[in-house]
């Protein structure tokens, strides 16, 4: 297998040309849908005390020193929005029967409160949805950087929440659980 940068092509062999190299929306998402990832509820509160949170997959470590993540959240969203006026929030990773908070909070309608019992996470206070998470992270913001439709949002992680259940994965446009083998 060859690789080149991301973005460009392969140069084609003599008397070719590089048509269809470029991914469709489709293909795109197709590709993406193959990618099984966790599922997390980002949430947080806005400058008047409302709550606020989204379904997002995508959720990444950076750096263990200092402990940052990033999360990809739709530049559109209020989600978005609320976390950039107190610049902190909470990553909620969902465990496997929170299938219901994942959906609730999946829509492109603005989502305020959780169907389930939520609580302030100790050390920020952000919405933290304890029935429904395996693990929870609550950061700070260092910086964002949009990039086409979302903005990526870079978060100092200051303090975590950890119970020990098997997590939800999303691949191939599903919820799915882990079996307890892969967990131990």
């Amino acid at each position: 297998m060859t690789g080149s940068r991301p973005g460009t092509a392969a140069p084609a062999p003599e008397g070719q040309d590089n048509a269809g190299d470029t991914a469709t929306l489709a293909s795109y998402r197709e590709l993406m849908s193959t990618f099984f990832t966790g599922v997390t509820v980002v949430t947080t509160f806005d400058a008047q005390g409302v709550c606020h949170g989204m379904t997002c997959t995508a959720l990444t470590s950076v750096t263990v020193e200092p402990p940052t993540l990033l999360v990809c959240l739709n530049s559109a969203s209020g989600t978005l929005n609320a976390l950039m006026e107190t610049n902190r929030f909470a990553v909620n990773i969902l465990h496997h029967n929170a299938t219901h908070t994942a959906e609730f909070f999946g829509t492109t309608q603005p989502r305020h409160n959780s169907p389930s019992r939520q609580q302030r996470s100790p050390l920020l206070g952000q919405p933290w949805l304890q029935d429904d998470s395996l693990a929870m992270a609550e950061c700070n913001v260092t910086t964002t950087h949009t990039v086409g439709t979302h903005t990526v949002v870079f978060g100092e992680v200051l303090g975590v929440e950890i119970d020990n259940r098997a997590p939800l994965v999303y691949g191939y446009r599903r919820y799915h659980r882990i079996p307890e083998t892969i967990r131990t």
